[in-house]
This record gives C-alpha cells, sequence and structure tokens, in this order.
C-alpha cells in the first residue's frame, strides 16, 4: 500500500499508512534545505525593512554629538539640569514658573517609594544623635543651636505622620532639558532657570559629561539614568505638581465665566485691581460681544452705569431689554453731538484755564482726522483760531462754564476765514459744515446720558466718518465723565478703527491712562489683532489694562499674542483650538482658562447669533398673532 503524507507539523511529516497515522522526521538534506530558505526568507525581509522609512527615521535627528555640557542634536544643543537641595519650606506650585516659561524644554520627574520603616528607623538613629547634641551643649554651656532644635522639631513631626500613614517617603527626581539654537542663547537660557530656581533656595546643577543620560531621562522612556535624587515626604512632593490653576473667585463681583481647569466660578470685581480697563481680542464670531454683553447685563444688576459705542447695532436688542438709551449718531440722525463741548469740573482743583487748553488739544486731534495731513504753520493757526473761537463766546479763564454756550464747527470756521493764510484749511472744513458731511458736527448736543445704560450706534455711517464719530462721542462720554464721579464702563467696540490715526489711538491712550481717577473702566474690544498690537498706544493700553480676555485666535495673529501675553506653547494651542465663549481671562497677575456661561434668559437677551435671532424673532411674531387672534375671538 502506497504511503501519503498529507500534512507538514513542527517539521515531522505526518504519514497515513492502512489507515494508521504515524509520524517520520525529515532528513538532513529537508532540514538544510529549510533552513536556507528561513534564512533567505529572513534577509529579503531585512532588506525590505531598510528601505521602509520608519517613525524612529522621520524624528530622529541626522546626528548626535556628546559635549561635557551639552548635547548636540543635529542643529540643536541640549542641556540638562537636575535639582540637588530644597530649602526647609516650598510654596504649592514651585514648579509653575518654570513650567510656564515661553522657552522649549522637557521636564521629567521621578518617584522612588521607600518603605515606612526604613526610615523609621533611620529618623530614630537621628533624633537620638540630635538629642545627645543638645544635652551635651546645655551641659556645656554653649547657647542653644535653633537649627538642631528645628530639625528635632520636623523630624519628630515626620516621624508622627509616617507612623500615621498620613505621610509616606519616597526619593524625588526633577531634571530639566533645555533646547536651543546656539550657545549664547542656551547660555542665556539656563541662567534664566537656574535664577528662577535660585530665588526659591531651590539649587540646581548642570549634567556635565552625562549630557546623553540627561537627555534619555527626560524624553518620554520613563527611564532615569541620572539617578540623582532628594529625600521627600509626600506634601512636599505634592507641591511639586507644576499644573496649578489660579483662582479667581471672590466675595465681589459679577460671573464671567466657569474655571475651565477645576469648574470654579470665575467671579471678579474689575474695580478691585489697580485699574478697571480691560481689553479683549478674539476672531470673528468666537463670542466676544456675547462676552461683553454679559458682563454689562450683570454689572447693571449691581448698579454700575454703562456707556456703549456700537459699531455694528449689536447691542440694540440688549438696551431695549434693560430700558437703556439708544443713540443713533449719523448724517441725516436727529441726535448731535457737539465736540467743543466743555466738562463740569468737580470740585475746585481743576482751573478753567486747563479745562480750555485740554479741549483746545483734543478738538485738534479731531481736526487733524477730518483735514488730513496738517503742517507745523497750519497747527499753530488751528490752535489760535480754537482759543479765538471760546473767546467769541465769553469762554476765557475767568468764566463760568455752568453758565456758557460752547461753539460750534461754524463758529470755529468764521473764525478761521478771518484770518490769514487759512483758505486752503477754509476749504477743507466746509465739508463738514456746508457740504456732505454737514450733518455730523456741526449743531449743539442734544444726547442726554441720565439712564443708567446709553448706547451710541454709529453703524450708519460712512467708513470714512466712523474714526472722527467715535472720537467725539468718546470725547464726549469724557466730558460726561469728568463732570460727575459715578462708577461707569465705557465699552468701545471694534477699537481699531481708533487705531489707524495717530491721533485717535493717542488719545484712547491718554482716557485709559486717566480713567481710574474718575472710577471708569474701559472695555476696549477688537478682532483685528494686528492692527491694534502693532501700534505703540496699541500695546500700552493692553499695559493699562488690568483684565484681559482672549478668546479663539487665528493662526495668523497668534505668534504676536503669545508675544505681548507671555503665552506657552499648550495656552497658544488653546486659543487656536478653542470653541466659543472659550479662552484664557487675565485679572492681574492671574489667569485661567475660562468658558463663559449663561442662563437661558440672559442668553435670550445677549445673542449675536443670526439663526437664534430669527428663531427668536418668529417666535415673537407668532406669538403677537396668537394674541391678536385671542383678541379677535374676545370681542366677536
Amino acid at each position: 500500500m502506497a504511503i501519503q503524507p498529507t500534512e507538514k507539523k513542527d517539521g515531522l511529516k505526518t504519514l497515513v499508512k492502512g489507515g494508521v497515522e504515524f509520524e517520520k522526521k525529515p532528513s538532513k538534506e529537508e532540514q538544510k534545505v529549510a533552513q536556507v530558505k528561513e534564512r533567505e526568507l529572513l534577509e529579503e525581509e531585512r532588506i525590505y525593512r531598510r528601505g521602509v522609512a520608519s517613525i524612529k527615521d522621520l524624528i530622529a535627528p541626522a546626528a548626535m554629538k556628546v559635549e561635557p555640557s551639552f548635547l548636540r542634536l543635529g542643529d540643536t544643543l541640549v542641556r540638562t539640569l537636575f535639582i540637588v537641595t530644597y530649602p526647609r519650606y516650598v510654596s504649592v506650585g514651585w514648579a509653575s514658573p518654570i513650567i510656564n516659561l515661553s522657552a522649549t524644554m522637557d521636564t521629567a520627574m521621578f518617584f522612588y517609594p521607600v518603605k515606612a520603616d526604613i526610615i523609621l528607623k533611620q529618623l530614630k538613629k537621628k533624633v537620638g544623635i540630635l538629642e545627645a547634641q543638645i544635652t551635651g551643649d546645655n551641659e556645656a554651656g554653649k547657647p542653644r543651636n535653633p537649627a538642631d532644635e528645628t530639625a528635632l522639631r520636623d523630624i519628630e513631626q515626620l516621624r508622627d505622620d509616617l507612623t500615621q500613614g498620613i505621610e509616606h517617603f519616597f526619593q524625588f527626581a526633577f531634571y530639566v532639558t533645555l533646547y536651543s539654537k546656539d550657545e549664547d542663547e542656551l547660555e542665556q537660557l539656563t541662567s534664566q532657570i537656574e535664577s528662577t530656581f535660585g530665588a526659591m533656595l531651590i539649587y540646581t546643577k548642570r549634567a556635565f559629561f552625562q549630557s546623553e543620560q540627561g537627555f534619555n531621562s527626560t524624553v518620554p522612556f520613563a527611564r532615569d539614568e541620572l539617578l540623582i535624587t532628594f529625600n521627600m515626604s509626600t506634601s512636599p512632593i505634592a507641591s511639586s505638581f507644576p499644573f496649578t490653576s489660579a483662582e479667581l473667585t471672590s466675595d465681589d463681583g459679577i460671573l464671567y465665566g466657569i474655571n475651565r481647569h477645576n469648574n470654579s466660578l470665575i467671579l471678579f470685581d474689575r474695580f478691585s485691581l489697580q485699574n478697571a480697563n480691560a481689553v479683549i481680542f478674539a476672531t470673528s464670531g468666537a463670542g466676544k460681544s456675547y462676552a461683553v454683553k454679559l458682563e454689562i447685563l450683570r454689572s447693571l444688576m449691581l448698579g454700575t452705569d454703562v456707556l456703549v459705542i456700537d459699531p455694528e447695532m449689536e447691542y440694540k436688542s440688549l438696551s431695549d431689554a434693560v430700558g437703556g438709551t439708544y443713540v443713533n449718531i449719523s448724517l441725516a440722525s436727529d441726535s448731535k453731538i457737539n465736540p467743543f463741548d466743555l466738562p463740569r469740573p468737580i470740585g475746585g482743583n481743576v482751573s478753567v484755564e486747563d479745562i480750555i487748553r485740554s479741549s483746545v488739544i483734543t478738538i485738534k486731534g479731531l481736526l487733524r482726522l477730518m483735514l488730513g495731513n496738517v503742517t507745523v504753520e497750519e497747527d499753530s493757526i488751528l490752535d489760535r483760531a480754537l482759543l479765538e473761537t471760546y473767546a467769541k463766546k465769553d469762554i476765557v479763564p475767568e468764566a463760568d462754564l455752568t453758565a456758557v454756550e460752547p461753539p460750534i464747527l461754524q463758529d470755529f470756521q468764521e473764525i478761521l476765514e478771518g484770518m490769514e493764510g487759512t483758505e486752503k484749511l477754509v476749504i477743507r472744513l466746509k465739508k463738514y459744515t456746508e457740504g456732505t458731511f454737514a450733518g455730523l458736527l456741526n449743531a449743539p448736543t442734544n444726547v442726554r446720558v441720565n439712564n443708567q445704560m446709553v448706547t451710541f450706534s454709529v453703524r450708519d455711517l460712512e467708513d470714512e466718518l466712523r474714526p472722527m464719530a467715535i472720537y467725539t462721542i468718546v470725547n464726549f462720554i469724557w466730558n460726561v465723565v469728568r463732570s460727575e464721579r459715578k462708577k461707569r464702563i465705557l465699552v468701545i467696540d471694534e477699537a481699531w478703527w481708533l487705531m489707524q490715526s495717530e491721533d485717535s489711538a493717542k488719545f484712547i491712550f491718554a482716557l485709559v491712562k486717566r480713567c481710574r481717577k474718575y472710577y471708569l473702566g474701559v472695555t476696549t474690544i477688537t478682532q483685528d489683532v494686528n492692527d491694534f498690537l502693532t501700534s505703540p498706544y496699541g500695546q500700552a493700553i493692553v499695559t493699562n489694562s488690568s483684565l484681559q480676555l482672549l478668546l479663539r485666535q487665528s493662526p495668523a495673529s497668534i505668534d504676536l499674542i503669545a508675544r505681548v501675553f507671555l503665552l506657552t506653547q499648550s495656552e497658544k494651542y488653546l486659543l487656536l483650538e478653542a470653541g466659543k465663549g472659550e479662552g484664557i481671562f487675565f485679572a492681574g497677575d492671574r489667569h485661567a482658562a475660562i468658558q463663559v456661561v449663561a442662563s437661558y434668559t440672559e442668553d435670550q437677551v445677549i445673542t449675536t447669533d443670526p439663526k437664534q435671532l430669527l428663531e427668536i424673532e418668529e417666535e415673537r411674531k407668532r406669538l403677537k398673532e396668537e394674541e391678536e387672534e385671542d383678541e379677535g375671538k374676545i370681542r366677536t
């Protein structure tokens, strides 16, 4: 009968003979052939893998050179620092200044648990030594040594905590690896890290002749090749956790949102800071107007007056809901503001002469916006003409400002026409007194601000006139603020309009700098971050604003934002990926990630979402139709 192999199993052939299965070991020749084929297959696989790029090939540097004090990875220099000693006390979050430093670095912490009985045995010996030392000093008549007594108390406290299980003991290693492009920058960064640690009495050393081991210890392999540790109990180790969140909860103020780090409430009173000014930067649709309107609504409930400059009629529904005054400033509007108005001085410390001169300087800034380029000679003429315009209405240093009527732009033009060398100025000015723009600035003021919320709309103005109108409105508000001291907030939406001109930017900066004395907080909002922050006055406004809110940013402006606000890499990514109403809230020296939240009723009042506004309008129409239908049934 024929013997036929049926399968191959573990190098043995399974044969069938007469219906009985048995195994036959392959011959030596067959084994050699199989081994040769296996080697050829492995060699082909090795050659194939050598030609395939892996993740390691993509991220690995081109070369590595080990120097005594640093490691050179391609074009990048790498240096590792390790901590060798700590003070008796460390504050919570002592590592945060290093983690939040605007520099490229890696940090690593290693924790090695130590059994309590081993530590208790060592501490018992140390207690005996210290007690013997203290007793010997007393018997010898030596003065007491506070260091020994303090150490004895600390050891006894630690023994109690270890025995009761309150504390545990560890060996703790902390490494920082720095990255730089050149040696000078690396030395500067190293000195900065060492100084920051040294200010907390934490001392570090550089990993000399261990650069490679230091680098390996901080890459995410969880492998400690330096093994430089410090004995610590649970409490100081817990304080090394670097990702602490600032608490912005206070007893007074309004709710700005939720702290995204720990879900606590961000309750804050902006008037409790060094100044009450705020800046808000965000892209279009990120929720900046929503956040501001929410703050306005909640501030009104606490009795704060609010003044708003609205460029897109976004605050109309909020103003109507709270019974505010809505002033529409346009060429055909009945509401007029006279740029020649003067404030009523508070108290007797401000002279009338100073008020007149200040108003002349302010109006000259407006005239430069209106007339364009003004030469030095023309500037001198404008200065003299403004003083004569006020004198024409008996507004002189000895006058009573409560009993005078300020001049208007037409009066100023008449004074100019009576002076020599003013022909070109008069021609340019007539556009605002007799020409197309005559309805804007050439009339006495008839706007009243005797309401808790007053909104000035400039939506219907041409783009050319908006900077002049906003400048005039801000000056009018500033005069009102100086005439009556009261807790107020001024909101300037789309403030980048005023940053386009040096005179208007300078005026806003002066307002932000001086408003604290008059109990006023200025909120500047803009989506054109580059235009705002590239202006020197824009950066000065940010510096003089204790409250700052950054919502979602565009990639084009994030680097500038990060440089001005000293953001870390993680904070940059947070702003790039933030959803609507999410961002970073700064209050003085503290900041936290924020989520702006509103109740359903607040949301219905302040929303700017076109879809939601349309739904609300349709719901109102439906309710109105139902009411009319019910009234018709009742009459029937």
